[in-house]
Order: structure tokens, then sequence, then C-alpha cells
């Protein structure tokens, strides 16, 4: 009887004792008074999720970084570590246990694609292989409207260090204004990796507000009577022509600026695949499986580096700020220059202006707000196809424009 009784009361002790630790290991036991901050990010997570669903506003990157920033941000499920690639570095030593066996939390192995730059290198393959510059070479005017619509990443660099942060980390947030999300990504990886949750946020944010952004700023800086321009019809382009395209971009940007040659290069061979017509499969294939594919690592992992000690400071609010007056300056900056370019044009070869908007990279949305808004002074104005050309211009500079940034500040 007496044993009976031991048993017992020695298994009540084994339950109360795995019930402690049952409590103990509960995220709001372990967060503690911390928790409050992660409650936080769980909710801009479920704001996210429903801007992504709701309002469809970039659901397919919006919705998994979304999800990246819940898990990393559940106190005690050890997703995500920022210690670990602190300093530019990653130590695996400190994440070791007694018997080598590597602790790291699943976000961790995942980043190392984002770290190395391979997930927004493969995304540009893709890119490269959905994008048709025919109206580029057939205009190579939209080169300049590309070029002058990075002046917002400039801008806001300027300004960044002004307001006391470091080069490198104002190089990153300045390089929002090029709407181009991977190669914002890219870039914060490799100067300010510990702002790249907010900068991703931000840039692709601002890239499904552009039909709400660019409007007024177009509407401000334009006429009527500039805003009616039409423009003659763009010539064919030979097969021949988009063949030696990527490769001749390839090769100029990369002999003068190495540094860009990653992203360009794998933005032209993407597009090299397509034109070529000899790999159809390969095309198809980083059109889709492997676009597909590299979207979810890339943003489950940017979404993961939104933790509560990164994000939920006054520098996130300034990014933020920040971010929509570099896409605001890069907007501006394609419309004035065509508007400069129109003074030294013969009637009837002007630009219509709203056309230089176009060039912050947003493909192809920022094209189809280029048409919507000249079809509101006159609906049988077509700008599409003329937008395109700024449009693609401007992927290509905000590529070398990471370059340079990369190049003087790396």
């Amino acid at each position: 009887m007496f044993s009976l009784l031991a048993v017992e009361a020695g298994e009540s002790f084994s339950i109360m004792g795995g019930l402690q630790k049952f409590i103990d290991s509960c995220g709001i036991a372990i967060a503690g008074p911390n928790f409050w901050l992660s409650a936080i990010m769980i909710l801009v997570s479920f704001l996210l999720l429903y801007l992504a669903i709701h309002h469809k506003f970039e659901p397919l990157l919006l919705f998994t970084i979304a999800f990246g920033m819940l898990l990393s941000n559940f106190p005690g499920a050890e997703m995500y570590h920022p210690e670990l690639f602190a300093n530019g570095c990653v130590h695996w030593s400190d994440f070791m246990d007694a018997e080598g066996h590597i602790t790291a939390g699943l976000l961790d192995f995942l980043y190392l694609g984002v770290k190395l730059g391979i997930y927004p290198c493969l995304i540009f393959v893709g890119v490269g292989a959905m994008t048709d510059f025919g109206p580029l070479i057939a205009n190579p005017k939209s080169f300049l409207l590309g070029a002058a619509a990075q002046l917002g990443i400039f801008m806001t660099f300027v300004g960044a260090s002004a307001l006391g942060f470091t080069p490198q980390e104002a190089g990153s947030i300045g390089i929002i204004g090029g709407a181009d999300g991977p190669t914002s990504i890219f870039l914060t990886s490799k100067l300010a990796p510990e702002l790249l949750g907010p900068i991703a946020i931000a840039a692709y944010s601002y890239m499904a507000l552009v039909p709400v952004i660019q409007p007024p700023i177009m509407k401000l800086l334009t006429t009527k009577k500039e805003r009616l321009i039409r423009m003659s019809q763009l010539r064919s382009v030979s097969k021949t022509e988009k063949i030696l395209f990527p490769i001749v971009i390839t090769t100029v940007i990369s002999i003068l600026l190495p540094s860009a040659a990653p992203l360009i290069g794998c933005l032209m061979l993407g597009n090299l695949m397509k034109e070529c017509g000899v790999v159809d499969r390969l095309s198809k294939t980083v059109q889709n499986e492997l676009m597909n594919i590299v979207v979810i690592f890339l943003a489950i992992t940017v979404g993961g580096t939104a933790t509560a000690e990164t994000f939920l400071n006054w520098r996130t609010l300034m990014i933020l700020c920040l971010g929509i007056i570099a896409f605001s300056f890069g907007t501006a900056g394609g419309i004035l220059l065509a508007k400069l370019m129109n003074l030294f044009s013969k009637e009837g070869k002007k630009i219509n202006p709203l056309i230089g908007s176009a060039g912050v990279s947003a493909v192809p949305m920022a094209a189809r707000v280029s048409q919507a808004e000249g079809q509101k002074e006159d609906p049988s104005n077509f700008l599409l196809m003329h937008a395109m050309g700024p449009n693609v211009a401007g992927v290509v500079g905000s590529a070398v424009a990471a370059g340079l940034l990369l190049a003087f500040l790396g």
C-alpha cells in the first residue's frame, strides 16, 4: 500500500513538473515583459496579410513577407536569429551544441540565399525572361527617361545622410526610389542588412501604391496640353536586335561597372533565353517554376528579418517617410526630363511627359498608370507601348544605380 502511494505521489510530482515546464516554454513566459513588442509585430503582420489578401497590394510578395514576419516574431519559436549574421559574417560557431550540431532556425538557413545575393539575382533571371525590351530598342531616348527617374535614389541618399544615417544605410534607403524590390533587397543585404525588413516592406508597399502615389505628381508637373501630346507609332524591332541587345548591354555595363554585373547579367540572361528562341523550355521554367519558388524563399526570409528589435524604432518610421520621398522624386525626375527634351524637339516629335513617370521601374504597373492618365485627357491616345520603354529602362537604371552605390559604399 505504501509503495503504491509512493508511485502515485511520484507520478503526481512528475506531472506537475511537466506542467511547469510546459508553462515555462510558452511564448508569453519566454518573452516576459517584452511580450507586447512581439504582439505589436504580430498585429503588423496581420495588417500586411489583410492588405495583400483583401486589397491585393503586391500579393505575391507582401503576403509571403507578412507570414515570414509572423513566424519570426513568435517568442520562443527561434526561427530567425539576427545575431547569427552580425557584422556581415555568419557566426555558425555560436549556434552549435556540444556535439557540433548547428541549432539555428529554419529562417536562418533560408536567409543565406538573401545574404549571399542568390535570390534577387535568380528573380532577375525570371524578370528578364518576362520582359520585352522592344519599345526601348525602338526608342533609345527612353534610356534617358529611365535614368532620370533614378533621381529619387540619389536625392534620398543625400537626405538620409543628412538625417544621421550612415552612408551604407542611406544608400540602402535611397534605392527604394528605384521601385524595384529585388534590387532593394540585393543592395540592402550587402550594405545594411539590419534594415532589410523595413526597406523591403517599404519598397514593395510603395510599388503596390503606384496608382495612388504617381497621378497627383503627374498632374502637378504637366499641363493639359502636354498630357494631350500624341506620339508616333514605334517602329518594329527585328529579332536580331532583340538578341544582340542583352548581350551588348551585359558586356558594356559589366565592363564599366562590375558591381552591377550580377543583377544586369541575370536580367539579360533571362531576356536572351526568351528572345533567342532555342531554349524555350528554360525560358518557361525561369518565368514560372523557378520564379515562384525563389519568390517564396525570398519573401518569407525578408519578412523574417522584421523582428521587434529591428522594426519597432524611429528609424523604421523615417525609412517609410524617406521611401515615399524617394519614389516621388523618381517620378518627378522622369517627367521633368521629358519636358526638358521637348524644348529641343520638333513639333510632331515631342514626348508626352506622362511616360517619364514610368521610368521608376515598377513593371508594368507604372506604364499602365501613364496610359490611364493619358486616356483621362484623351481616350483615344494610347501611351502604353511608349511608356514601356522608360519602364524597362528603369529596371536597368535601378540595377546600375545599385551597382554605383555598391562600388562607392561597399
